[in-house]
């Protein structure tokens, strides 16, 4: 399960940004997470309660955002939004798609107490 490898790394993050500004407690942690990335939402929510015992994060609220998939499509040059990495262009229907975003993971900002 990759999911508990992601939390550890945002756990990592979350702590140095909170000595960082000089933060106790972390309340709500809001994470995009692209269409592509290969994140399961529910495995990823279950090992956010496990990895982030006895941190400034302990009992924080995760939030996960929805990234859609972007490509490039050469068939009618214009970067259209797209549903998984082998459909077509919703706009022309051509298949000389490539993917511009969606398999990005980040942490989008944190609510403190």
């Amino acid at each position: 399960m990759h999911e508990m490898s992601l939390c550890e790394g945002m756990r990592r993050v979350i702590e140095d940004q909170a000595r960082a500004h000089d933060v106790d407690r972390i309340t709500r942690v809001r994470v995009e997470i692209g269409r592509f990335a290969g994140v399961e939402v529910d495995a990823l929510q279950f090992a956010w309660d496990v990895v982030m015992r006895g941190s400034v994060a302990e009992g924080a609220e995760l939030v996960t955002l929805d990234l859609p998939g972007k490509a490039l499509c050469y068939d009618c040059m214009k970067e259209v939004e797209i549903e998984h990495r082998l459909a077509p262009c919703p706009i022309c229907g051509g298949g000389k798609l490539i993917p511009q975003g969606g398999d990005e993971m980040r942490i989008k900002d944190l609510e403190v107490a």
